[in-house]
Formats: C-alpha cells, sequence, structure tokens
C-alpha cells in the first residue's frame, strides 16, 4: 500500500513537471511578424461572394518568374499554405463552369502564357509534387502582362468590376496576370422581380426602382421600366429615383421629359444638400437639350438655347428691320437728292 502511494506521488510529480516545462516552452514561443503575411480579400461580384486567401512574399531584390519562381513549374501562387478561392454560388471562369466551393489555386507560369489550375486539395502549400490531376476542378491559360511600375509584394485583387463579372489580378515584379470570373446573374434577378414586383400585388417602392434600374442597366423594356419607376416616383419620390425617370426618358429620346424630370431631382437633391446628385442632372439636363438640338458642344448648346428666339421675339426682331430699313431707304434719299445745279445739269441743251 505505501509503495503504491510512493508511485502514485512520483507519477503526479511527473506529470507536474512535465506540464509545467510545457508552460514553460509556450512562454519562450516569440510572435513575430511573418516573412510572408497572410491576406484575405473579399468582393462581390453580381450576387456573388468570391474570396481569395494567400500569403505576400516579398522580392527583396531577387528576380521572380523564371528564377525565384520557374517558368513551367507548378506554384503553390503565394507562399506558406495554399492560395484558395471560394465562390458562395456557382460561376464561370475564363469559360470553364466552377461547382460553389473552396478551391486551390495553382498556377504553372511561362513567359507568354500562365496554366491555372483549381484543385480540390487546399493543403498541399509547397508540396506541389504529389499534386493530384484527379482533384482538378477546372484549368485554363491566361496570358502574362507587364506593369508600368515595380510590385515588390506579391498582390491579388479584384479589377475591372461590372455588375455581373471581375478579373482577379495577380502581380508581383513588372509581371500580371489576372483571369475572368463571370456571375450568373440574370435568372436570380429576374426571378426577383417576377416575384416581388410582376406578380406582387402591392410592390414597394424600392423593389420597382430596384426593377426599373436594372432594366435600365442592361437594355431592356424601357416601356416598362419608365412605368415602374414612374409608380415608385408617385408615391414616394427620392431624389436618385426621379433622375433614373430622367436617364430612362433620355433614352427613349423623350428630350422634354427628361429635362423636366432632371429639374425635378435636381430641386429634390438640392434640398437634400447632394451636390452630386445636382451635379448629374445639371449635365443630363445639357444632354437632353443638346439631343433635341442636334448635337454640339456643352457651351454651343447653353448659348444656343439662351439666344433661341421666341415666336413674339421673332416677330419683334422682322418689324425693326423693316423698320430700320425704311429709315436706310429715307437717309440714302435725303442723301443722294439732287441739287439744283444738277437737275440744269441734266436737261438737254436748247438749240441757239
Amino acid at each position: 500500500m505505501l509503495l503504491q502511494t510512493r508511485i502514485s506521488r512520483l507519477a503526479g510529480s511527473a506529470v507536474a513537471g512535465v506540464l509545467l516545462l510545457s508552460a514553460s516552452v509556450a512562454q519562450a514561443q516569440l510572435n513575430t511578424p511573418a516573412a510572408s503575411p497572410k491576406s484575405t480579400v473579399q468582393q462581390r461580384v453580381g450576387l456573388t461572394d468570391v474570396t481569395v486567401t494567400y500569403s505576400r512574399p516579398s522580392a527583396k531584390g531577387r528576380a521572380v518568374y523564371g528564377a525565384l519562381v520557374p517558368f513551367g513549374k507548378r506554384w503553390r501562387t503565394g507562399a506558406n499554405s495554399t492560395t484558395s478561392i471560394k465562390f458562395s454560388d456557382d460561376v464561370t471562369v475564363e469559360g470553364k463552369k466552377v461547382p460553389a466551393g473552396e478551391y486551390g489555386i495553382y498556377t504553372i507560369p511561362g513567359k507568354t502564357e500562365w496554366l491555372v489550375v483549381f484543385n480540390k486539395d487546399l493543403k498541399r502549400g509547397a508540396d506541389v509534387d504529389k499534386f493530384m490531376d484527379d482533384q482538378d476542378v477546372a484549368r485554363f491559360t491566361i496570358k502574362p502582362y507587364k506593369l508600368s511600375s515595380k510590385v515588390e509584394t506579391f498582390t491579388i485583387n479584384f479589377a475591372d468590376l461590372t455588375p455581373a463579372t471581375a478579373n482577379v489580378d495577380m502581380q508581383w515584379e513588372l509581371t500580371g496576370a489576372k483571369f475572368k470570373i463571370t456571375a450568373d446573374v440574370e435568372p436570380k434577378v429576374m426571378a426577383q422581380i417576377d416575384e416581388k414586383v410582376v406578380k406582387n400585388a402591392t410592390p414597394a417602392a424600392g423593389d420597382l426602382a430596384a426593377a426599373a434600374s436594372y432594366y435600365y442597366d442592361n437594355n431592356k423594356d424601357l416601356t416598362q421600366a419608365l412605368t415602374w419607376i414612374q409608380k415608385a416616383n408617385a408615391t414616394d419620390p427620392k431624389f436618385w429615383n426621379v433622375h433614373t425617370e430622367a436617364k430612362i426618358k433620355l433614352k427613349q429620346k423623350d428630350y422634354k421629359g427628361a429635362a423636366t424630370a432632371a429639374e425635378q431631382s435636381r430641386t429634390l437633391a438640392l434640398a437634400a444638400n447632394n451636390a452630386d446628385y445636382v451635379r448629374l442632372n445639371d449635365q443630363l439636363i445639357v444632354d437632353a437639350k443638346k439631343a433635341e438640338l442636334g448635337g454640339g458642344s456643352d457651351e454651343k448648346v447653353k448659348v444656343k438655347a439662351e439666344a433661341k428666339p421666341k415666336g413674339d421675339d421673332k416677330a419683334e426682331v422682322k418689324t425693326k428691320v423693316k423698320a430700320d430699313d425704311k429709315k436706310a431707304e429715307v437717309k440714302e434719299k435725303a442723301l443722294y437728292k439732287p441739287k439744283a445745279d444738277d437737275k440744269k445739269a441734266d436737261e438737254p441743251a436748247k438749240k441757239s
């Protein structure tokens, strides 16, 4: 019994010693900056959230592509852990269908062409030699381009955004390479419009305005867009929505209607102290007048519009011209009135 007690005490002491050593080691570890810090960039493309997570190495005076990153060799597209890209919905990347999910981005850089691979393996890191091709989700090639200035630290960002697309742009040293993501926006938006506007007996003003803006931006039925925006403005006229009405009318070539709506939007924007929309409406009014007068520069249109005589003005100008003509005629007659001597000179000489 005594022996068992001593053994238990020794075991307890040993465990305590191990725990104490572990605590000492943990305390001794330093938290220092990483040579290639981790970064996450996120962008909504259409209605899809896209997230890229990667580590960012720096050149530090070294040649990068063709040296630090060899041509023709698989690369983890960054440093440390595998660079990943995550899509909240199905997308198309460089023409390839990619399901929603998270994938590793592996690249094989070349002088004139890069191969980009999305792979299900997110834990490969630097060990790219054991890469499993059967885990590929998409493969595509892109063309590298030369940067105008040097980028010291490897950078991935989103560029060239549109309502449904974006480019993922990878830049380092003097080289850039980018691939295009296209989100499947149209069916999702049209389904919402159908549910919240078309089939809704009492659609909200905000939904009506959003549907009208989508139709305007995507060159759809402008007559339907105008109906929706006018209905929204009838119940809740916001300066930005009235400006949308002006834009739709301008696109329909209803120049007077566009200018009138822009004037209303401008008044509302002034009341809200929104200088940006005041400027937008000022420009739209000029554009509408320019289109109505058949083109020309903004300055010419302003002068033309200010100088253009009204109907009464034309009559007044015409009368004035006639009066001035009569005065000139009288003056001319007075100037050239023949004198007595002139008359005698004009008479035929009498015979002697």
